[in-house]
């Protein structure tokens, strides 16, 4: 069956199409695909993985067309980021 890897860093992308088993798992996928050995950085103890934006385990089995996802650390906190834009914004208005 067909799924695809995907990765992403500021500077490039990558969805890599893989071809595997039935019933393989998320990480079986992504050690297939090869995405490790380009990007070093990735540390699968740390970094999450998701099925089309939903996180799961390594151990999740894929269906023919799903897209595995790696994530990367959030640089900063979104609810902060957040709080600070509502400010910048509060503070234009008299």
């Amino acid at each position: 069956m067909q799924v695809e890897v995907a990765y992403a860093r500021p500077d490039v992308q990558v969805i890599i199409p893989v071809c595997v088993a039935e019933g393989v798992s998320a990480a079986e996928a992504i050690q297939t695909s090869g995405v490790l050995e380009k990007f070093p950085e990735i540390d699968l103890a740390v970094n999450k993985i998701g099925i089309f934006g939903k996180v799961c385990g390594l151990d999740q089995p894929l269906r023919q067309g799903d897209r595995v996802e790696i994530y990367r650390p959030l640089i900063a906190d979104p609810k902060e980021s957040r709080r600070q834009r509502a400010a910048r914004k509060g503070e234009g208005k008299a």
